[in-house]
């Protein structure tokens, strides 16, 4: 009992009670509560409102960027004739191709605009692959976990087939052989019918323990006839090992399966994995071409980067609305999730409550619920040994040929008894509620942190690619047009001064002349 206060402990973060404590709406703008009920209507609702922000955001951005073009198209078109006068005496006092004054000073405002917002988008995509590491890394302490517990159960479940195995063995084989040999001693006779009977007796009382079994596998043995054929043997997979099989069914197997449950959960995960990589170096590829592109004023390659701008401006928007959905479901699971598993009838179908609390609570102050059938079985392992023992100092003397028969029941008995204090061991809660508890803190801590920062990267590089789209308009439309530079070249040509200078530098450096 002392060690039961070494259980682990699960607390909701200070993040999963801040989204828990957000308001919910429906589509029909009433209040609802936030208590985790997927399969709800209702509950779909809130959350699909809670996405709806991102495209109420995506609208409003679309209109500054539209907003932004109007400026551009129209409005500098009426003030290319007011500013040719300006431009005029500004090429006076300047060099290269006249960008002082106050068109210079626009450009190089517009410049640097493109350019924040590019870094600003750099450090999202810094944010986001943090985040995809974090949800990353919680998805597979949540996976790890639910393959551990699927080993415990497969093992419970194997443990309890050999030991229910052994006993009909002992009781079709040696067990009957000794009947047939003490038939002529009544006090031998019915030791041996005494040992049939508790073996029976001991296999109705472990066939009657299930943790979330098949209702094939529950109901097997609730005949006593069973024969030795129909019994089907697990063998458990240790869970570094284990194969990473692709589920055949997308429906919730009923009850629950954990390695069903991870086998998904980390399919799934491997394609988010991979299609948040894909979206961070969509941005970085986006973003690293703008700087190229500003830096040689290449005006085809910002038209290309623009075009690659608005699909990635709509892909942030887009997935900063399913993750607002996904981190306001998970801190409302995360907040009580014992309550959702008791609740749930994919998790207690074929469960008792009492069983799913025990193992979900581990409290010190609760019984198991198998300790009955556990101390009955106990028993009846003891009586068995009883009754072994005083035929192997009576009867092994009257009847020599008994002691083959003998021998095999306590071989038999001495391997079940071995299982049995295994099985004893595995069904204490401390196994299996601390493969819970990691689960959840894998999930409701790493996995939340991550989607946070996932969220935050695709708030930052929608508000950057927005301001980008604003700006890069301004930054192509500054830069010069092949007609501009051939006219600087052609004057530089004619130039009688330029002309006489150039050719004084070459004959200077000639060094035979």
């Amino acid at each position: 009992m002392a060690a039961m206060t070494t259980v682990p402990s699960y607390t909701p973060s200070l993040w999963v009670r801040v989204c828990h404590a957000l308001p919910r709406l429906d589509l029909t703008m009433q209040m609802k509560d936030n208590i985790f009920v997927p399969d709800s209507w209702e509950y779909q609702q809130t959350l699909l409102v809670l996405s709806s922000l991102s495209a109420i955001a995506l609208v409003i951005s679309l209109l500054v960027v539209l907003s932004f073009l109007i400026h551009y198209c129209c409005c500098h078109r009426g003030d290319r004739g007011e500013g040719s006068e300006e431009e005029e005496e500004d090429e006076d006092g300047s060099t290269g191709h006249g960008y002082s004054g106050k068109k210079g000073r626009g450009i190089c405002c517009v410049t640097w605009v493109a350019v924040a917002s590019v870094t600003l988008c750099c450090v999202a995509i810094g944010v986001g692959f943090y985040g995809n590491s974090e949800a990353n890394d919680g998805m597979y302490q949540l996976t790890s976990s639910l393959l551990t517990a699927n080993y415990t159960l497969a093992s419970i479940d194997l443990l309890i087939s050999d030991t229910i195995s052994g006993l009909q063995l002992s009781i079709s084989g040696p067990l009957t052989s000794m009947e047939e040999l003490f038939t002529g001693s009544k006090p031998f006779l019915a030791s041996t019918r005494n040992c049939r009977r508790l073996s029976e007796n001991m296999i109705k009382l472990l066939s009657s323990i299930s943790l979330a079994r098949s209702n094939v596998d529950a109901g097997l043995w609730n005949d006593s006839s069973v024969s030795g054929a129909s019994i089907i043997p697990l063998t458990p997979v240790p869970p570094s090992v284990a194969p990473t099989a692709v589920p055949g069914s997308s429906l919730m197997p009923n009850p629950f399966s954990p390695g069903w449950a991870a086998n998904t959960l980390m399919v799934n995960e491997d394609y988010r994995w991979l299609s948040y990589v894909l979206l961070l170096l969509l941005d970085l590829i986006v973003c690293l071409f703008i700087l190229l592109g500003l830096a040689k004023q290449a005006r085809w390659l910002l038209i290309l980067m623009t075009v690659l701008a608005w699909l990635a401006l709509f892909l942030s928007w887009g997935s900063l609305g399913l993750e607002t959905a996904t981190v306001v479901a998970l801190s409302d699971f995360c907040s009580d999730p014992n309550m959702f598993v008791l609740n749930s009838t994919q998790f207690n179908s074929g469960t008792s409550s009492d069983v799913l609390d025990y193992y979900l609570t581990c409290s010190r102050r609760m019984n198991s619920p198998f300790q009955q059938l556990l101390t009955q079985s106990q028993r009846a392992l003891s009586n068995i040994h009883t009754q072994l023992s005083n035929l192997d100092r009576n009867a092994l003397t009257q009847f020599p040929k008994a002691e083959k028969s003998l021998r095999e029941v306590q071989q038999i008995l001495n391997s079940t008894e071995g299982n049995f204090h295994q099985l004893v061991a595995l069904l204490n809660c401390r196994g299996l509620n601390k493969d819970y508890i990691d689960s959840l803190k894998g999930l409701c801590y790493d996995g939340m942190e991550g989607l946070l920062y996932l969220s935050l990267y695709s708030f930052l590089s929608a508000l950057a690619f927005t301001a980008i789209l604003c700006s890069l308009p301004g930054a192509w439309r500054s830069f010069p047009s092949e007609s501009e530079e051939y006219e600087d070249s052609d004057s530089e040509s004619e130039d009688p001064f330029t002309s006489h200078q150039d050719s004084k530098r070459f004959l200077q450096w000639q060094p035979w002349l």
